[in-house]
C-alpha cells in the first residue's frame, strides 16, 4: 500500500523514455536536439496530396509489433503504442521492479491532447463504406484518451492511481505536475507520468489547416518550425511520447535508485478567454509560471534556463515573450530560453513531457539545446533564445512552459538534486 504521507515532501526523477521525430529513445532525442538536427520532413504515414500541409514531425522506423507483440500492437492506436514503449523505457532506466509487494503504490498518468484520432478516422471510413456491422469492437477502447495510461498500467502491472489528463498541448506537463502532487499527498510512492499523441492523419492535419494553426512551408520542411522568428507561419504538427518516473525521495533512497533531478514546482492556470487564442499580454501564462516558482520556493534570480512552449505560431511566441518579461522583469533578458519544438515540431500532448525530460538533461549535462531556424529576429521577440547552436551553461534550475488550446497554462520547475 502507498504510505499515508510523503514525509519529506520531495519528489525526484529516476527514469525517462521517449519516442520523437528525433529518435526512438531519450538519448537520441537529446543528441538530436543538442546538434540542432531537424526531425521534420515530408509526411509519409498518409497520402498528403490533397492536404494543404504536407510536412510533419513523424516518429521514424518505429516497429510497434516488434516492441509490443503483433496482437497487442494491433489493438492499440499509434499514440498508445508510443506511450507504452516510452513508459517501459523510463521504468527500465529507473531500475524499478514492480511486484505484488509494491504494485499498488505505483501509479500511471499519461496525458493526451487528442487520443486515438487515427483509429477513429479509419473506423468512420469503415462505417461509411461497409456499414455499421463492420466497425471494429476495439474502436471504443482504442480511441479514448486514457487508453495510453491504461495500457501502460497493464503492461507494467502497476495498480496505483491511473488516469489521463487532457488539456490540449498542456496535457503532458499537467500529467507530470498532477503525478507529483499525488506522490506529495501520499497516494503513491511512484508515478510513471508523461504524455503521448499521434494525429498525423487526414482529419488531424486538415483540422489544424482549417484553423490556420500549422505551417504550410512545405518546400523546406526542416526550416518550417521556427519559433520566435519573424517569418514563422504556424507550428509543425508532430507525434511522439515522453514518460518520466517520479518517486518520493524516501522511496527512491530506500531502493537505491539513481536520482536524475528533482521536480520542485508545478503551476497551472486558465485564460478564460478564447478557445484557440492566448491572452495577448500572457497574463494567464505568467500566473502559471509565478505559481510554479512560488511552490518551489524559488526567486526569479534562481532560474537558469527556460524551455519555452515556443510553438512557432505568431500569437504564441509573442505572448510567451511578454509573459516571461512580466514574471522576470529585467532578468528576462539574462535568462537563456530555447524552444526544442524547432527541432521536432509540436508533439501536442507529448510536448510538455518530452520538454520536461529535456530540462532534466540540460541540468545534468550543463548544456542548453538551441532554437534552430531563428534567422529573422522578430522585434516583438527580443529575448535570448539560444539561436542556432547549443550553449554550455551551469543550469541548476530549469522552468518548462506548456500552453494549450482552451487557455490551459502549465509550468514545471526542475532542480539539480542535492541531498540537503
Amino acid at each position: 500500500m502507498a504510505s499515508s504521507s510523503n514525509s519529506n515532501g520531495r519528489v525526484v526523477i529516476t527514469g525517462m523514455g521517449a519516442l520523437t521525430p528525433l529518435g526512438l529513445d531519450m538519448k537520441s532525442t537529446w543528441e538530436g536536439a543538442l546538434a540542432g538536427k531537424s526531425g521534420i520532413g515530408p509526411i509519409t504515414l498518409i497520402d498528403s496530396s490533397l492536404l494543404e500541409t504536407k510536412i510533419a514531425g513523424e516518429v521514424k522506423n518505429f516497429d510497434a509489433a516488434a516492441c509490443l507483440g503483433r496482437k497487442d500492437a494491433r489493438h492499440m492506436d499509434r499514440f498508445t503504442q508510443l506511450a507504452v514503449v516510452a513508459g517501459m523505457q523510463a521504468v527500465e532506466q529507473a531500475g524499478l521492479k514492480i511486484s505484488p509487494e509494491n504494485w499498488d503504490s505505483i501509479g500511471i498518468m499519461i496525458g493526451s491532447g487528442i487520443g486515438g484520432l487515427t483509429v477513429l478516422f479509419e473506423q468512420i471510413k469503415v462505417l461509411l463504406e461497409k456499414g455499421p456491422d463492420k466497425v471494429s469492437p476495439f474502436l471504443g477502447p482504442m480511441m479514448i484518451a486514457d487508453m495510453a495510461s491504461a495500457r501502460l498500467s497493464i503492461a507494467l502491472c502497476a495498480k496505483g492511481p491511473n488516469f489521463c489528463t487532457t488539456s490540449a498541448c498542456s496535457s503532458g506537463a499537467d500529467a507530470i505536475g498532477t503525478a507529483c502532487e499525488i506522490i506529495k499527498r501520499g497516494d503513491a510512492k511512484v508515478m510513471v507520468a508523461g504524455g503521448a499523441d499521434s494525429l498525423i492523419n487526414p482529419i488531424g492535419v486538415a483540422a489544424f489547416n482549417a484553423c490556420k494553426a500549422i505551417s504550410t512551408h512545405n518546400s523546406e520542411p526542416q526550416k518550417a518550425s521556427r519559433p520566435f522568428d519573424a517569418l514563422r507561419d504556424g507550428f509543425v504538427i508532430g507525434e511522439g511520447a515522453g514518460v518520466i518516473v517520479l518517486e518520493s525521495l524516501s522511496y527512491a533512497r530506500e531502493r537505491g535508485a539513481n536520482i536524475l533531478a528533482e521536480i520542485v514546482g508545478y503551476g497551472a492556470s486558465g485564460d478564460a478567454y478564447h478557445i484557440t487564442q492566448p491572452v495577448e499580454d500572457g497574463e494567464g501564462a505568467a500566473r502559471a509560471m509565478k505559481m510554479s516558482l512560488s511552490k518551489a520556493g524559488l526567486t526569479i534570480d534562481q532560474v537558469d534556463y527556460i524551455n519555452a512552449h515556443g510553438t512557432s505560431t505568431p500569437l504564441n511566441d509573442k505572448m510567451e515573450t511578454l509573459a516571461i518579461k512580466s514574471v522576470f522583469g529585467d532578468r528576462a533578458y539574462k535568462v537563456p530560453i530555447s524552444s526544442t519544438k524547432s527541432t521536432m515540431g509540436h508533439l501536442i500532448g507529448a510536448a510538455g513531457a518530452v520538454e520536461a525530460a529535456i530540462c532534466v538533461l540540460t541540468i545534468r549535462n550543463g548544456i542548453i539545446p538551441p532554437t534552430i531556424n531563428l534567422e529573422h529576429p522578430d522585434p516583438d521577440c527580443d529575448l535570448d533564445y539560444v539561436p542556432h547552436v547549443a550553449r554550455k551553461a551551469r543550469v541548476k534550475t530549469a522552468l518548462s512552459n506548456s500552453f494549450g488550446f482552451g487557455g490551459h497554462n502549465s509550468a514545471l520547475v526542475f532542480k539539480e538534486f542535492t541531498e540537503d
